[in-house]
């Protein structure tokens, strides 16, 4: 007689030597709130990583912004405190438009800078960081020796190029076998300053554009290749359009540049002499002899509200894009 031995069955989530099977674990569910949480340490490292640089922001930027708008629509001279009789409202604005002769000629050199920094040392940027790009036999010397200039200030570019622009022992006089006070004379003094100003900004640009093209897809320039667009006509029509955010970015550093620009005109001659600036007007009105903090504040003003026209322009691009 023959018997059949029992087979054992186990039901699939059974336990097996007191282990909790596969089952079990599946229905385990993790309760709310039961993640990782940061230690006493990390908590206080976070909070100081947000609170200290907000902290710095709101008191070395935004408060001393406030204070000089504010400032602005009084007669206050820095001495003392600031009275009910000081106030005089719009009266700094309409001065500084109709009765201050050197305004208009400071917005015109602005202006006159913001052009010769976009079309000079903007293209002849972007011109070297394509060829930097090609991967030229001794391509990083020459990314140190072009970039060298920006990390000087403007003010040692100043010094560096009177040696240059000097009347008796300068050297473009010497190689010109000319006499011309380039520092001096208000008919050029403006472009010489320009061009030392463009020699320390093209290693500026060059980089960010350099590090643009590293970023763009191998393929876009296969594919354009293959339809056969030539190097120029794909640069263009593909690589340009594609790194529209690093244009956007050297647009607002242009701008910013253009209007923040005072460290090599009041090197040459106080920003006087044909080489009015607003930064320079600022200056002169805030910290000179005839102090005229109300004044001065005014033009910090103008340039507040004009660098904050571009800035807002250039985020709602971004935000844009993002969304």
């Amino acid at each position: 007689m023959a018997y059949e031995t029992p087979v054992a069955t186990t039901a699939p989530d059974a336990p097996r030597d007191g282990a909790p099977g596969p089952g079990a674990a599946a229905r385990r569910t993790k309760r709310p709130g039961s993640g990782h949480r940061l230690g006493p340490t990390d908590r206080l490292a976070v909070i100081a990583m947000v609170v200290v640089p907000t902290v710095l922001v709101i008191g070395l930027v935004w408060l001393p912004a406030v204070a000089s708008v504010v400032l602005s629509f009084t007669s206050w001279n820095g001495i003392g405190p600031l009275e009910a009789d000081d106030w005089i409202g719009l009266e700094n604005y309409r001065n500084v438009t109709t009765n201050y002769p050197p305004f208009w000629p400071a917005v015109q050199n602005n202006l006159l800078w913001l052009a010769f920094t976009f079309l000079v040392p903007t293209l002849l940027g972007i011109l070297l960081a394509v060829l930097l790009d090609k991967e030229l036999k001794g391509s990083r010397i020459y990314q140190t020796a072009l970039y060298l200039p920006v990390v000087l200030s403007l003010a040692l570019v100043g010094f560096i190029w009177q040696l240059i622009y000097s009347r008796d022992q300068g050297l473009l006089n010497e190689v010109l076998g000319t006499q011309v006070d380039w520092y001096g004379d208000q008919s050029v003094n403006i472009w010489a300053v320009l061009v030392a100003s463009a020699w320390r900004h093209t290693g500026y640009i060059m980089l960010i554009y350099l590090a643009g093209l590293k970023g763009v897809d191998g393929s876009l320039r296969e594919a354009a290749a293959m339809d056969g667009s030539g190097e120029v006509s794909t640069f263009f029509r593909v690589v340009l359009p594609v790194m529209r955010p690093i244009n956007l970015v050297v647009l607002v550093i242009v701008v910013i540049e253009s209007l923040r620009a005072f460290d090599i005109v009041w090197v040459v001659n106080r920003g006087t002499n044909g080489l009015e600036l607003i930064a320079t007007l600022v200056t002169q009105n805030v910290v000179g002899e005839a102090s005229r903090i109300g004044f001065g504040s005014a033009l910090a003003t103008f340039m507040l509200i004009i660098s904050s026209v571009f800035i807002a322009l250039y985020l709602r691009v971004v935000m844009k894009e993002e969304r």
